[in-house]
């Protein structure tokens, strides 16, 4: 029976081979050949070995040189060759032993050297010591770091704040702490190097839409809407963030506020917001631009500023409802890993917002100057102011670009030399150029202040530079002579009236 049903099986397999397709027959003969070969076929080819002789060695390697570490750096590099600061960095500072008018300091509402300020500093450090030796999680939480994150929600009108250690770090470790790889971020092509590395540490996709431009952006989100469409299910888990600057550190411009929140109803986006140069700046009372456009805080979903320029302290701050800034205490990288802010910079922090806080006239005191510098540097002839006049932070470019980036920033390079033997202090803004997503063309730094010593001098500054900047004729890399006139020194800063004394 059993050799009767063996062969009826042989019967059937033998009709199935005959009945089956011949591209399936084909194929079934080239799938065995090739289990075939590989079971009898080695895995690797022996390669042939010629020995070298000893000498042949020591000749190779004395032949070999290794890459170097890092690139070949000019010995003229800025990186080094710094300027030495001694002494505060107020309104006159000693830079390389030389006293200068500092024009290049982004104290905007000149708490640096405020009496009060260094008073509570001082206090706290007698109380604490210097610094924390821990992270926020091992024993680096002091009661005024709780004074400090509860204060600045207050004054942000938000529900929770949290605070870092490093102002680069706030945005850079806020940005991967939410968007993650697989996550969808749109952002201005302008925007600062610290949200650069932010959106690096991510992995996310990255949609870069021209700066400031509204109609890009929306160019991109339609693009990515129809994506969506096409596939529901991962649109579904696919987060999509915009991220920009208040007032961009590159720029001066500040950001097209409300259009960003009807984009991001419109489109399901949330919104992070980066107002390290507009915090402490625009507004009726500092609180940026949202108080600056009267937009809703809660329209917003983060906000990062830090508080190493109006604040005159150091770190950063993030705020926004409590759920949002709940999850940075635990995926916060610079919050997590880094030692705490040391609590006299925090204590400084705090009697700065006071002062704020009690003197709301200083905003209305500095966006005026802002105005007025801004309209006074407009006549320099050569160079070109870029930005908002309301920005405190001044961006001087060439007029006419040389077609080298190098002989531009030697040009203003000299100009900064020029001013710098006259004890004006400026600074040329620098760049990792080789890691910049969109390197900004250079400049002229320049920041303002709300002291009526600084900006008076400022003007002079702008007359100053107008007798040396460049003339049509002096694209070969030398600054000539102005027509005006000899330059004539500026008059010593010592006998100005109102020196060192701040507006309120």
């Amino acid at each position: 029976m059993a050799t009767a049903t063996e062969q009826w099986v042989l019967v059937e397999m033998v009709q199935a081979l005959y009945e089956a397709p011949a591209y399936h027959l084909i194929l079934e003969g080239i799938l065995i050949l090739w289990i075939i070969r590989l079971l009898f076929s080695k895995t690797y080819k022996l390669q042939e070995r010629s020995d070298l002789t000893v000498k042949e060695k020591e000749e190779l390697i004395e032949e070999w040189q290794p890459e170097p570490l890092v690139p070949p750096v000019p010995k003229d590099h800025p990186a080094l060759n710094y300027n030495i600061v001694s002494g505060p960095p107020s309104h006159k500072t000693v830079v390389n032993g030389k006293e200068c008018i500092n024009f290049a300091s982004f104290n905007f509402l000149g708490l640096l050297d405020n009496p009060r300020v260094k008073a509570a500093a001082l206090a706290s450090l007698k109380k604490y010591g210097v610094g924390t030796c821990g992270p926020r999680g091992f024993y680096g939480t002091f009661d005024v770091h709780l004074d400090l994150e509860d204060r600045l929600a207050k004054f942000m009108k938000t529900e929770e704040a949290i605070i870092y250690s490093y102002g680069f770090a706030t945005i850079a470790s806020a940005i991967p702490a939410y968007s993650k790889r697989g996550d969808i971020v749109f952002v201005d092509r302008a925007a600062c190097f610290a949200i650069q590395k932010g959106l690096q540490a991510s992995r996310s996709d990255i949609k870069l839409f021209k700066h400031n431009d509204m109609a890009d952006l929306e160019r991109l989100l339609k693009e990515q809407e129809i994506e969506d469409q096409k596939n529901p299910r991962k649109a579904r888990v696919t987060r999509r963030f915009i991220v920009v600057e208040g007032l961009y550190m590159n720029t001066g411009t500040i950001c097209p506020l409300p259009e960003l929140v009807k984009l991001k109803y419109k489109y399901k986006a949330r919104i992070f917001l980066e107002e390290s140069l507009s915090f402490g700046v625009l507004g009726e009372h500092g609180r940026g631009v949202t108080e600056h456009y009267g937009i809703n805080i809660d329209d917003i979903d983060l906000i990062s500023a830090n508080m190493e320029n109006a604040l005159a302290s150091i770190g950063g701050f993030c705020c926004g409802r409590s759920f949002v800034i709940d999850h940075q205490r635990l995926s916060g990288q610079g919050y997590c890993f880094s030692a705490s802010l040391p609590p006299l910079l925090a204590a400084a922090a705090i009697e700065a917002l006071n002062i704020m806080e009690e003197n709301p006239g200083i905003f209305a005191v500095l966006k005026e100057k802002c105005g007025q510098i801004h309209k006074a540097l407009q006549g320099i002839s050569g160079l070109k102011v870029v930005g908002e006049s309301l920005s405190p932070a001044f961006h001087l470019q060439l007029e006419e670009s040389t077609g080298s980036r190098e002989q531009d920033v030697r040009l203003l390079q000299e100009i900064v030399d020029q001013c710098m033997n006259r004890s004006i202090a400026l600074t040329q803004a620098r760049y990792l150029e080789k890691e910049e997503k969109c390197l900004p063309p250079p400049r002229v730094f320049s920041g303002l202040e709300t002291s009526r010593f600084i900006w008076e001098y400022r003007v002079q500054a702008a007359e100053e530079l107008e007798r040396r900047v460049l003339r049509p004729g002096a694209k070969s890399g030398r600054l000539q002579e102005s027509p005006l006139g000899s330059l004539n020194a500026l008059p010593a800063h010592s006998a100005r009236p109102g020196f060192g004394r701040s507006l309120w």
